[in-house]
């Protein structure tokens, strides 16, 4: 599967920018190899439609907006936010007929932007604990990664490699695997486990931990297609939860953002420290994850990958994946392949 020829991927949510980038201009941005402009209208809602003028093609990202419409840099065409032209100034009456761009559902939720190129299947993943006394939030990471976003979700569900990749960091010398857990959702499933984990030295601030060894209770919940919210808890009470929101910029690129949700306050332990916890985990999770296929096979008949037990939850993800591509592919389409 490439994500670019799968027309499914097409009906999800995806993050795509913090809410303070929508400043007064819009901003541009790539979903799917989807150009997409961004902008707010006078009401300050957050608008997205297609980076892409009809008349000539400029780029409406490069543009302005007026009057809460985005307006076209090249000859000065005014869209609203459902994507209607609204102002030709070359013509001395507008056309009576509406004519316009593509406009994409667009929501904004936990400080970021979120769009759907077309009528999405399940809404933006549920944080229960955001927003609610005794928890913060920690914005880490909003940056481009050189893999695909299935290789990438699949890796956070993953067991097997902790004891490799991040030996490291929180990495024990022991490659076996802990039990785990799987319970499918209507939108994907929940990975459930206890595992033992090195309290290296120089991330024990991060827990408020000073135990050279600990455990992680983890509730790591997967939602389709690419998105993760991972509640771990540890034994001191602290609970890091890990939300990872995967978008695909083309085949080959993946907008990665994440942020965490704690039950801690700055003066326990400042923001820079747990970012700086999951910056050195994503980086050695980053240096692997750049060096596989774009092209992952959903179906374990085409043989190109072998699998093992510690995989099943990425086996999941596929499966999950594909029944929802069968469900939804018309009849005809169907028939030809």
């Amino acid at each position: 599967m490439r994500v670019c020829s799968t027309p499914l991927l097409r009906k999800f949510w995806y993050c795509v920018a913090p809410s303070a980038d929508l400043t007064d201009r819009p901003l541009g941005t790539r979903v799917l190899d989807q150009p997409v402009a961004l902008w707010r209208d006078t009401d300050g809602t957050a608008r997205a439609v297609i980076d892409r003028c009809l008349h000539r093609t400029a780029r409406l990202s490069l543009g302005t907006v007026h009057g809460g419409n985005i307006v076209c840099p090249y000859h000065g065409w005014t869209f609203n936010g459902h994507g209607q032209c609204v102002k030709v100034p070359q013509l001395v009456e507008h056309r009576p007929n509406p004519f316009g761009v593509e406009a994409y559902h667009c929501a904004e939720r936990y400080g970021y932007v979120w769009v759907a190129l077309e009528e999405p299947l399940f809404d933006i993943p549920a944080i229960a604990e955001f927003g609610q006394p005794g928890w913060r939030q920690v914005h880490e990471f909003h940056e481009v990664w050189n893999a695909s976003p299935q290789r990438i979700i699949e890796n956070a569900f993953d067991p097997a490699h902790i004891s490799f990749v991040h030996k490291d960091s929180f990495g024990r010398d022991d490659p076996s695997i802990d039990p785990f857990r799987i319970d499918d959702t209507p939108d994907g499933f929940v990975f459930t486990n206890v595992v033992k984990v090195v309290n290296a030295e120089h991330m024990k601030a991060a827990l408020a931990m000073n135990d050279d060894e600990t455990t992680r209770d983890s509730s790591n919940r997967f939602h389709l297609p690419f998105s993760r919210v991972g509640r771990i808890v540890y034994p001191n009470g602290l609970v890091h939860i890990l939300c990872t929101f995967l978008t695909p910029i083309d085949d080959t690129r993946t907008r990665f953002t994440q942020f965490v949700v704690r039950n801690d306050t700055e003066a326990d332990v400042p923001a820079d420290t747990v970012v700086a916890f999951d910056r050195q985990v994503t980086r050695e999770d980053l240096g692997i994850l750049e060096s596989t296929d774009p092209d992952v096979p959903l179906d374990r008949s085409e043989g190109t990958e072998v699998h093992m037990m510690s995989d099943r939850p990425g086996v999941a993800m596929r499966r999950q994946l594909r029944a929802l591509m069968q469900q939804h592919t018309p009849p005809e389409s169907a028939a030809a392949t």
